[in-house]
């Protein structure tokens, strides 16, 4: 398994830093040696037992806050607790670290302009194509399409065929709900059973399309109606891994108040808190119908810098760059639907 440094581009600065890889050299360990020489003991590490018996022992035990030192932990994490809702007092274990709330509306400011797509997530981000002929377009290094919506799903296959995605990687120490990123009506969630691969750069290398054989939770919504975005359908795909029990939906239409299941029909306000990873590393994938968005301009010439050094990169000859995002922070606007008088939506 590739050891080089894995860096991506700050977007504020807009110079290359260093990530902190958690648990690297186990990963590379089990990823690089024993998927091939001992497979099942991979298959044990990313069962569903495993990853909550790793969660747990990593997050739940009452011990380890003592042992290791929570004030420690965040230094060394560079996790910054400043914009929490909860006194940093009462964040006495890694699990509600990780499971922390913060003041959004304060700490992450909402775009005004209603046609934007938002970041779901603190996450750093990588945009591509399923067109070959896009400047975007990303062989099947991350996840097969038609294995990350369902095989078994063929109106959602035939909508986003040829689209755009954007893939969103949250690292352990990052704030762990996600967001709405459009505003629009639920027109469909389902979940895909699955295993937890690590999102380590250097595991999701190691393994054939990690993403679309994780378990994961689709929403689709529905943004060509009144007070929707106006991009289309969107597909928002959330990908458990590694140390993740479980992806809660928990939609809340005001602060994180009175949280909600998801439901056909319901309308979500953009950048809401939509669901919580229980903690780990996890990432979220948006997929848009082909030509209903076009992507910030800075993360896409952030993707082919070749000022940092990165595991994604191809033999070095293609970078292949993450720039670290802000949930709520814009990604993306909306290109409005032309006319057509029957129309290309499916509604269900």
């Amino acid at each position: 398994m590739n050891s080089t440094p894995h860096q991506y581009i700050e977007r504020e600065s807009g110079q290359p830093r260093t990530e902190t890889l958690y648990a690297d050299g186990i990963v590379r360990f089990l990823y690089c040696r024993h998927r091939e020489e001992t497979p099942f003991l991979l298959r044990a590490f990313t069962s569903r037992w495993a990853s909550s018996l790793l969660g747990f022992l990593n997050f739940d035990l009452p011990l380890v806050p003592r042992i290791a030192g929570l004030d420690k932990f965040l230094k060394r994490m560079n996790i910054d607790i400043s914009d929490c809702l909860d006194s940093a007092e009462s964040l006495d274990t890694f699990r509600k670290i990780f499971e922390r709330k913060i003041r959004y509306w304060e700490t992450r400011p909402l775009p005004a302009e209603e046609n934007l797509i938002t970041s779901p997530s603190d996450s750093k981000v990588l945009l591509g194509s399923f067109r070959e002929s896009s400047a975007l377009f990303i062989k099947k290094k991350f996840f097969s399409f038609e294995e990350l919506l369902g095989e078994d799903k063929p109106a959602w296959l035939q909508a986003f065929r040829e689209g755009e995605y954007a893939l969103f990687r949250l690292t352990p120490e990052k704030y762990h709900y996600n967001h709405t990123p459009v505003a629009g009506r639920v027109v469909d969630f389902y979940e895909i059973p699955g295993v937890y691969h690590s999102c380590n750069p250097g595991a999701i290398l190691c393994v054939p399309h990690p993403y679309s054989k994780n378990r994961r939770a689709v929403t689709i919504f529905q943004t060509d109606t009144e007070g929707g975005t106006g991009a289309g359908l969107v597909a928002m795909v959330e990908v458990a891994a590694l140390m993740i029990g479980d992806i809660v939906q928990r939609y809340s239409d005001e602060r994180y108040d009175d949280p909600l299941p998801l439901s056909r029909g319901m309308f979500v306000r953009r950048g809401q808190p939509k669901s919580l990873f229980r903690p780990g590393s996890s990432s979220v994938v948006l997929i848009f119908q082909p030509g209903r968005v076009v992507f910030s301009p800075d993360l896409i010439r952030n993707q082919h810098s070749r000022l940092a050094q990165n595991r994604f990169s191809e033999k070095g000859n293609i970078p292949l760059v993450e720039t670290e995002v802000k949930v709520r922070s814009p990604i993306a606007r909306a290109v409005p639907k032309p006319y057509t008088e029957k129309g290309d939506c499916p509604n269900e």
